[in-house]
């Protein structure tokens, strides 16, 4: 039997990485053969051995062979982070082959990098979708959500958590660029950033009261893109210890920008942090919170229950491929709620909301 989009073909990069590899694993669960691509020859030709599916080797230093690699691409799904360092080469590929772009990050530079850039991908005709996993997908849905349900709004509080919060050594490398550079929140519109830890809220979660503070999570960029509400700020539960923490580590943030210092903790990060268990991962839930308000001081909320964010991810990141091989005259930056609609979380497995007027 014929899948969405079986006609088309597309790739994973990244396949040898934690998220890249589970995602290749759910596109094949779904009976999709993705081309699943990446750096390193001998750890992409064992991973496609295993998934039996077809496989390219290229660098994105290699703009050429980049380019080259994706020419018979309609899509590709990037899992290569830290997504800073590999997005403009990526994309200059995909202009050059006309081949739509999706990725997993949650990184502020990378949306804005994208958004800004909107009318060069239309001019190629490429769609270009980054934050398709659980950065952004949960909270720009509940972004969305929220302003049809109060279309005034001027402010935007969202917030997660998570019981374990254990993460791939992807994630934790993107967790070091994001600490050297302090926290974000969005003002009047603009980006402004504020100092580790210094902005703290008691959020109410599904299941109690918890402190929280303010992260340069995401959706600092991506919600301004799909909601156009000015005042927009995330946060993460958080234990007062580790707080505390935060706040003495943020001194150290100068020295952690260095380069050399970077290497040597991304190097150590490469050989001891493991992304969760299949049985961690099953065990884990998310919990998110979104509220906005409008000048006259009404407010909507929601409450959103989730699988792991990872579980979510592999979900998001496989079901957004689908949609946009799917679909015709996708071209332009769009954010998960305008790619695919305000409704895209609830359609993942293991996803519930309510919304304030419910009981």
């Amino acid at each position: 039997m014929d899948t969405p989009g079986s006609e088309k073909k597309w790739m994973i990069y990244g396949v040898t990485g934690y998220t890249g590899k589970h995602c290749a694993e759910e596109a094949v669960r779904r009976g999709l053969q993705p081309v699943v691509a990446g750096r390193n020859r001998k750890l992409v030709e064992a991973a496609a051995a295993k998934l039996n599916l077809p496989c390219a080797v290229f660098s994105l230093d290699q703009p050429d062979k980049a380019a080259a690699a994706l020419q018979d691409m309609d899509l590709v799904l990037n899992c290569a982070g830290p997504f800073s360092a590999t997005i403009q080469p990526f994309l200059e590929a995909c202009v050059r082959s006309r081949c739509h772009y999706l990725d997993v990050t949650g990184e502020i530079p990378v949306f804005e990098y994208v958004h800004l850039n909107t009318e060069r991908w239309k001019e190629a005709g490429i769609a270009v979708v980054p934050g398709v996993g659980f950065d952004v997908v949960p909270t720009d849905c509940i972004a969305a959500l929220l302003k049809e349900a109060l279309p005034d709004a001027v402010q935007l509080r969202m917030a997660f958590k998570s019981k374990t919060g254990k993460v791939s050594p992807g994630t934790a490398k993107t967790i070091l660029e994001g600490f050297s550079k302090g926290g974000m929140i969005r003002h009047e519109g603009r980006l402004v950033s504020i100092p580790s830890g210094s902005l703290v809220r008691k959020i109410p979660y599904a299941d109690g009261e918890y402190l929280s503070v303010s992260i340069p999570w995401g959706d600092v960029s991506t919600a301004y893109y799909s909601t156009g509400i000015p005042n927009i700020e995330l946060y993460t539960a958080m234990p007062e210890d580790r707080l505390q923490l935060v706040r003495l580590m943020r001194y150290l943030a100068p020295l952690v920008r260095l380069r050399p210092v970077q290497r040597l903790i991304k190097n150590q990060i490469a050989q001891t942090v493991k992304g969760p268990t299949e049985a961690e991962r099953l065990a884990d839930t998310s919990e998110l919170y979104g509220v906005a308000t409008n000048g006259a001081g009404e407010r909507k909320e929601i409450w959103m229950s989730a699988p792991n964010g990872y579980t979510l991810t592999f979900d998001a990141a496989v079901s957004a491929a689908e949609r946009v091989l799917e679909e015709e005259g996708f071209a332009g930056a769009y954010t998960p709620s305008q790619a695919f609609g305000a409704d895209f979380a609830g359609t993942l497995e293991g996803v519930s909301l309510r919304f304030s007027d419910e009981s």
